[in-house]
């Protein structure tokens, strides 16, 4: 939800990649309404008006003025709004990079899947977050109905999901696979409830947007059939690498191998990867179920199921998906995904060729201060993404980045994020929060 606020003693027209201003006239005193965007930033600070100085949430986006640079700060709390100078917010430690929804309207939500490693990340997400939920609905099988699970110090009751469930729900967040979200997303939609889609079921279709919130916000605007997709998770975190990168030098063709984790086939790869492991470790006989081929101490070349042109389905969703989210229906994509043993974030290699010349410091120099994705590039020190850094948090990071000797204006880089945080719930609770 956008908020606009009226900020007084300025003039003309103030732009910035946060915020949107207008103004009746530039050669006559006026007061210009600043629109905050989908992406400011969380932080905690004192507010003038809570005595004691007590630690607040605000909400914070960059403008710039004709007369200074300003910050502007909308507390959460009090409902103050206030500015500040560069100056001043650079001596405020920043605790958070959130892309927030700023005096929204609460929602009732439901999530659909609750008991999944997703829906528990989403439960997570709304409370972390501090999503205006009004009243949180959790929906999994009937096997977990009297089951219960915290929320915002309650204990929320497990029903199970019907197709007369969604009477009364805004926003319905979906994580239980692509044939329950076929046979019930449409029941939600039809009540008035809008579904946020984690599974593959509604991605390609035309009349369903496909959002990652920092590369295509715009687009979850536009939903005539009350539902939005949510990308694959490798395709988010490659293209939250990508993206800034195309709107510089345009993108043309990408080479990707993908390292992913077992958590990307949920609770059963993490299980069959610990029973695996301590089977080899103690001598006993491994189980497997999950994997084609033994996955401890291993790696396997397959993600997904094999298409006829040798592909599997995983490594074309980056090539379709990709297309879908960046308006490039021209964009060439060859890509290799392998699972390895690692239990929780994605990371890949990518090798991305783009219309203009580009350097590996031109390249570094375009991540400065975006929200989601952070510079980790300083190789002869030792310092490059692993999976361990991203674990459990929120932001991508990308390193590694080097000028590829064998393709013109083409760039090898690597990029590491957590595929259940941003590759699938914060990526799912982000759209909610920019409706």
């Amino acid at each position: 939800m956008l908020v606009k606020k009226p900020i007084p003693k300025t003039k003309g027209t103030q732009k910035s990649e946060f915020t949107k201003v207008s103004a009746a006239s530039d050669s006559t005193p006026s007061t210009p309404t600043i629109t905050v965007s989908a992406t400011p930033r969380s932080i905690w600070l004192s507010c003038p008006l809570i005595i004691g100085k007590a630690k607040r949430k605000v909400i914070f986006a960059s403008f710039h003025s004709p007369i200074a640079p300003m910050h502007l700060l909308h507390c959460r709390t009090c409902q103050t709004l206030t500015r500040k100078s560069f100056a001043t917010m650079a001596k405020i430690p920043s605790l958070a990079l959130h892309t927030i929804t700023a005096m929204s309207q609460a929602k009732n939500i439901a999530i659909v899947g609750a008991t999944g490693a997703v829906g528990e990340e989403m439960r997570l997400c709304l409370e972390e977050r501090n999503f205006p939920v009004n009243q949180l609905t959790l929906f999994a099988s009937a096997r977990s109905v009297g089951k219960s699970l915290p929320f915002r110090g309650q204990q929320i009751p497990i029903q199970e999901l019907t197709h007369e469930s969604f009477a009364g729900i805004d926003i319905a967040l979906f994580s239980a696979g692509g044939s329950i979200s076929k046979e019930f997303a449409p029941s939600a939609a039809a009540a008035g409830c809008l579904v946020i889609d984690n599974s593959s079921a509604f991605r390609m279709e035309p009349g369903v947007p496909l959002v990652v919130p920092e590369i295509n916000p715009l687009a979850a605007k536009d939903h005539p059939q009350g539902i939005i997709a949510n990308p694959n998770c490798t395709t988010i975190i490659s293209l939250m690498a990508l993206a800034p990168l195309h709107r510089a030098f345009g993108l043309k063709s990408i080479i990707a191998s993908s390292y992913q984790a077992v958590s990307g086939s949920g609770a059963q790869g993490i299980a069959e990867l610990e029973q695996q492991v301590h089977a080899i470790a103690t001598g006993q006989p491994l189980v497997q179920k999950v994997y084609p081929r033994q996955i401890a101490f291993n790696i396997i070349p397959q993600v997904d199921s094999f298409t006829d042109n040798g592909y599997t389905k995983e490594e074309l969703k980056m090539l379709h998906e990709g297309r879908k989210i960046l308006d490039l229906p021209e964009l060439k994509v060859s890509c290799t995904c392998v699972r390895v043993p690692v239990y929780r974030s994605h990371s890949v290699s990518i090798t991305a060729v783009f219309e203009q010349p580009v350097t590996a410091d031109q390249a570094r120099a375009v991540y400065a201060d975006l929200p989601g994705i952070r510079l980790r590039d300083d190789p002869a020190n030792g310092i490059f993404p692993v999976p361990l850094d991203t674990t459990g948090k929120d932001d991508c990071l990308v390193g590694r980045i080097r000028k590829n000797i064998v393709l013109d204006n083409a760039l090898d880089l690597w990029v590491v994020g957590d595929q259940v945080r941003k590759g699938a719930a914060l990526n799912a609770v982000q759209i909610a929060e920019i409706l």
